[in-house]
């Protein structure tokens, strides 16, 4: 069973989301009012999954998810806000979120959030498209959002013309990991599999850190 912590300095919010994620399925091992014991929670319990409000007494959500990256790259680590603006996002993408939500629709995409997280991917919620920076038109973006960092990180050096054994000796993993990582990244942009792709896309794209 999937494992999970929770961070939210409301209450009520707190109970709802426990309630949601046990009927899903998932074991909820802490509930936390504040960032610090969000921090310290996944620290010592080590969780599949930790939910973060991002606007938290002691620590806030992106401070709380600094500090587990520094650490700790498997807890998946989803964000949910009432926040729109592009910065609070631009941060968390940077920093490494696997997730991120408004609260405003947290309730009816968190399940589809945890699934497709639990699977490997990034989900951001397409209501972001609405109300948020990555516009219906901007579909490059879009697909960029959904890589990973281990997957944006390739991608930037694939720019600067680095081929997969120089990729592989740069990031301490083997040719064959580089290559897989290049066929993921060309299936989840939906590019033709053709020579020096994503090369091309990479230059024609800023690609987020």
């Amino acid at each position: 069973m999937k494992t999970i912590i929770i961070a939210d300095d409301h209450p009520m919010t707190l109970n709802g989301l426990q309630l949601y994620v046990e009927n899903l399925g998932y074991s909820v091992l802490k509930v936390c009012q504040n960032g610090i014991d969000a921090y310290n929670g996944v620290v010592t319990l080590n969780p599949d999954f930790v939910i973060l409000d991002l606007n938290m007494p002691g620590m806030n959500g992106l401070e709380v998810l600094g500090k587990i990256r520094e650490e700790d790259a498997t807890t998946k680590i989803i964000l949910y806000t009432m926040y729109h603006e592009k910065s609070f996002l631009t941060k968390a993408i940077n920093l490494g979120v696997n997730g991120y939500l408004l609260k405003d629709f947290a309730i009816e995409e968190l399940s589809i959030c945890l699934e497709k997280v639990s699977a490997g991917e990034n989900w951001f919620s397409p209501k972001l498209n609405e109300t948020l920076i990555i516009k219906k038109h901007d579909t490059e973006m879009s697909k960029l959002l959904s890589l990973s960092p281990a997957e944006r990180k390739i991608l930037s050096l694939i720019a600067e013309d680095h081929n997969s054994k120089s990729i592989a000796e740069l990031l301490f993993i083997s040719d064959k990991t580089v290559e897989k990582h290049r066929s993921n990244i060309i299936k989840k942009l939906g590019l033709p599999n053709e020579r020096n792709v994503l090369q091309r896309f990479a230059l024609q794209n800023q690609i987020p850190e």
